[in-house]
């Protein structure tokens, strides 16, 4: 099992680099030769992310020993293909603006400065939309650890209830048990 891990290893770096080598040549190229690279990396990104669905099939099917191991490995390329797509994400915004300002005519100063802003936009958009997911999360656990010490206090209030009726059966008792003795000891 761990034999296809690593060959799905070998191939997923192939793929990368590859990707990463394109990304870079995404903002030289222009027409129909910047379109056709787009496509090739759109399908060689979709490439990735089924070989990293297959490593994650495969790290489910190795022993728990040795699967912490390839667990970690699986994450840093999840990570590295966030990355790789955050750069084409970025590469593709540089190309669209590129094309508008063909058609407008604009010229690339303010093209460029409009680019980075819209890259400053995006992230500040991306990283608010990872604080309100994380704040959700944490609401969510919360609200289950209240709704657990709310059925442990239901139940801790059982135990009690019931503790104190068997004291005051045992106190009944007890006063029974005491007149039969002194009744007894008169006797």
């Amino acid at each position: 099992m761990s034999s296809d891990f690593e060959t799905y290893e070998q191939d997923f770096g192939t793929l990368t680099a590859e990707v990463t080598n394109r990304i870079g040549k995404i903002p030289k190229l222009g027409g129909d030769e910047k379109k056709q690279m787009v496509a090739s990396v759109e399908k060689q990104l979709e490439e990735s992310r089924e070989l990293l669905e297959q490593m994650d099939l495969e790290v489910r099917e190795i022993p728990v020993q040795s699967r912490g191991m390839y667990s970690n490995r699986l994450k840093s390329y999840k990570q590295e293909l966030e990355k790789l797509e955050k750069d084409f994400k970025r590469s593709r915004i540089a190309y669209s603006d590129e094309v508008r300002n063909e058609l407008l005519g604009d010229d690339g100063n303010s093209s460029e400065s409009q680019r980075a802003h819209l890259l400053d936009n995006t992230e500040r958009l991306e990283r608010s939309s990872r604080r309100l997911e994380a704040g959700y999360q944490i609401a969510v656990e919360t609200e289950q650890v209240g709704q657990e010490i709310l059925e442990n206090l239901h139940h801790d209030r059982e135990k009690i209830q019931r503790s104190r009726d068997r004291l005051r059966e045992t106190d009944a008792n007890l006063g029974k048990s005491s007149r039969i003795l002194t009744g007894m000891m008169r006797r």
